[in-house]
């Protein structure tokens, strides 16, 4: 009796399991994560329910001290640069061909986001 028992209480946690991971996967799959400073900021407004001035000037603290950073970092870009070719090249070496090929596809998106995101915080910079 007892051993029809343990098997109904492992079949359910199994289930509870796979339902867990495939619940978890599709999240993962299906959720659209935009991660750019524009949908940062988005969130954090409306999850503080700002009105339109409190945003605005929010905009404005935010741009202020981008570029300020911006400046602060300019004369350590170089050295940036260099850590980020170097940790590169390992990566690559460890890598198969195959995974350097997809790897590469997704620095391209990266770079493109980023470099997306620097126009904005120049812009902000020249006002």
């Amino acid at each position: 009796m007892q051993r029809p028992k343990q098997q109904a209480l492992a079949f359910l946690l199994g289930a509870v399991l796979v339902g867990g991971v495939v619940g978890f996967s599709a999240d993962r799959v299906f959720r659209s994560n935009d991660n750019s400073i524009a949908a940062r900021r988005q969130a954090l407004y409306d999850d503080l329910d700002l009105k339109d001035n409190q945003r605005a000037a929010l905009d404005s603290v935010f741009d202020t001290s981008n570029c300020q950073l911006d400046a602060l970092l300019k004369p350590l870009q170089p050295a940036l640069d260099s850590i980020k070719a170097s940790r590169r090249a390992q990566m690559n070496a460890i890598l198969t061909p195959e995974q350097r090929v997809r790897l590469e596809a997704r620095r391209k998106d990266d770079d493109a986001k980023r470099d997306t995101e620097r126009k904005h915080i120049k812009a902000a910079c020249k006002k």
